[in-house]
């Protein structure tokens, strides 16, 4: 029993100052949770069933909005726009008026 909580501590003391010596050089780095909305890349805006196996889909991937039409036989790219935050309801609507 004694061996063994040794070996998990020797392990973990071993992790410990491999994790020091990246940081130390800059090879490793924590940036911490995404909890902002603008540190996210991905983001589902919106989602439209057409049909239970037809979807349209609104996705913001860092600074474009896509319009994807999902179907059983794949994905299509429907529109690809800019997204910032001044035009982000104009952006919407006018993606959701090419969706019908």
């Amino acid at each position: 029993m004694g061996q063994q909580i040794l070996a998990v501590v020797l392990v973990l003391g071993l992790l410990g100052g491999a994790l020091w010596l990246l940081r130390s050089r800059g090879l490793a780095y924590y940036r911490g949770p995404a909890t902002r909305k603008s540190a996210r890349h991905l983001e589902s805006i919106a989602r439209l069933p057409l049909t239970p196996q037809h979807s349209v889909h609104l996705v913001r991937v860092s600074d474009h909005a896509v319009l994807l039409a999902l179907s059983p036989s794949g994905c299509q790219l429907v529109e690809r726009v800019e997204w910032n935050a001044e035009t982000e309801t104009a952006t919407g609507e006018a993606c959701a008026r090419t969706a019908s």
